[in-house]
């Protein structure tokens, strides 16, 4: 599954994710907690910064406990919204309920792109797409905004 997610993170951004910027939201293995222990957002990381990406990531619990894991190679962010803040694009890791009605109107004005990578099928891919987003999820097609052609 993990390496799947990132594979459509990669073939988004035709394979160069070099200075690219990727927002994360959620480090934890799972909500309420600050338990790392193969979380997937390792892998992510991990793989994002290994091919030139930065990482601005915002977990309400796990933050410390990424800073042992990565150190100062990611950025943390103080909220959700800083951590979108010129990103190319938002990659939902884990499922807080803070991340389960975001403004998507403010996310859309924060990222550079407006592109969503759901690691976790939280959001509707046709209420996504009709906000304009290009959206991925897990074992789903990707839902790209409707473009009018005149």
């Amino acid at each position: 599954q993990r390496l799947l997610f990132i594979d459509k993170i990669m073939a988004h951004f035709n394979n160069d994710v070099n200075g690219k910027t990727f927002a994360l939201w959620g480090l934890a293995f799972k909500p309420r907690t600050n338990d790392m222990r193969e979380a997937p957002a390792i892998t992510i990381i991990n793989t994002l910064l290994n091919n030139g990406a930065k990482i601005k990531a915002y977990d309400p619990k796990a933050a410390d406990e990424a800073k042992t894991i990565f150190g100062d190679s990611i950025e943390y962010s103080k909220n959700n919204y800083e951590a979108l803040e010129g990103a190319d694009a938002l990659v939902l890791v884990t499922e807080w309920n803070e991340f389960r009605r975001p403004d998507f109107d403010k996310i859309k004005t924060l990222l550079k792109q407006p592109v969503i990578f759901d690691g976790r099928n939280q959001y509707d891919p046709k209420r996504i797409s009709d906000r304009g987003f290009t959206y991925y999820s897990i074992g789903k097609n990707a839902a790209s905004p409707k473009i009018a052609v005149h």
